[in-house]
C-alpha cells in the first residue's frame, strides 16, 4: 500500500525541518511525500530544495502562490499517486517513527476501512504536551453531538478524494471540518480509530490561536452543516 503524505507550507522555516525530518525517520518503505508551497519569502523553498534529495525520488514540491491552506492541500490532492491520503502540517511531526506503517497495518487488518484516524498531542513552543485529543469510533450521527475525527490524523483512500471532492474552498477555517463531514456522515464512508498518538501539532495555528478561532471555527462548522 502506497501511503501519499501532503505538506503545506508557507514561510515556515522555522518549523518545518522537525516537519521533514519526521517523515525521514517513518519506517514504512512506501512513502510519497508531496510539499507544496506558496511561493515562501524566508527561506522555505530553499529547505526544501535542501531535502528533496535525502528522500530518494520520493518527494514532489512546488513554490507558487496559491490562495490559502485548503487550496495548497488540494493541489497536494492532485499531485497524489497513493492508495492512501493524509496530511502533515508544517509546524507539526510525527509521535514516532512507526506511525505511517502501522496506518498501512489498520488498512490491511481492515480492508473495509476508507479512513483511518487516532490521536494527537498539542505541543507548545518548548515541546511540552499541554493537551491532548483522544479520539473515539464515529457512530451515525455523531457530528451533530460534537464529534469529529482529529484532521491531522485522518488518512483516507484515494478513491474517497475522487468520488466525493476535496477540500471546500468557501467554508475558510472549517473546510477540513466540512470534508469530514461530507464522507462520513453525508457519504458514510467506513472509518476505524486507531486508540494511538499520531501528530504533535504545535498550538498558534489557525485552528488553535485562541477564542477568536474557536468562534470563527463554530460559525464556519454551521456553514458545513447547512451545505451537508
Amino acid at each position: 500500500m502506497k501511503i501519499s503524505v501532503i505538506t503545506v507550507c508557507y514561510n515556515s522555516v522555522a518549523t518545518l525541518q522537525d516537519t521533514l525530518e519526521s517523515v525521514l525517520r517513518q519506517t514504512c518503505p512506501d512513502v510519497e511525500y508531496i510539499v507544496v508551497d506558496g511561493a515562501s519569502k524566508d527561506g522555505t523553498r530553499e529547505l526544501i530544495e535542501k531535502y528533496a534529495p535525502k528522500f530518494s525520488g520520493r518527494m514532489k514540491w512546488i513554490s507558487e502562490p496559491d490562495q490559502g491552506i485548503y487550496d495548497a492541500m488540494n493541489k497536494g490532492i492532485r499531485m497524489a499517486t497513493g492508495d492512501v491520503i493524509g496530511f502533515l502540517n508544517s509546524d507539526d511531526y510525527y509521535y514516532d517513527s512507526n506511525v505511517v506503517q502501522d496506518i498501512v497495518a489498520a488498512f490491511e487488518k481492515n480492508p473495509e476501512a476508507d479512513a483511518i484516524h487516532g490521536n494527537l498531542n498539542y505541543i507548545n513552543a518548548q515541546g511540552k504536551i499541554v493537551r491532548t485529543w483522544i479520539g473515539s469510533p464515529y457512530k451515525q450521527g455523531s457530528f451533530q453531538r460534537g464529534w469529529m475525527a482529529a484532521h491531522p490524523t485522518f488518512y483516507c483512500r484515494h478513491e474517497c478524494f475522487k468520488r466525493y471532492g476535496s477540500f471546500d474552498l468557501t467554508i475558510s477555517s472549517a473546510a477540513d471540518f466540512e470534508l469530514m463531514l461530507r464522507f462520513i456522515e453525508k457519504h458514510h464512508i467506513s472509518t476505524y480509530y486507531i486508540n494511538r498518538f499520531f501528530i504533535c501539532m504545535r498550538t498558534g495555528g489557525s485552528s488553535t490561536s485562541g477564542i477568536r478561532a474557536i468562534l470563527r471555527n463554530g460559525s464556519q462548522n454551521k456553514v458545513a452543516f447547512r451545505k451537508n
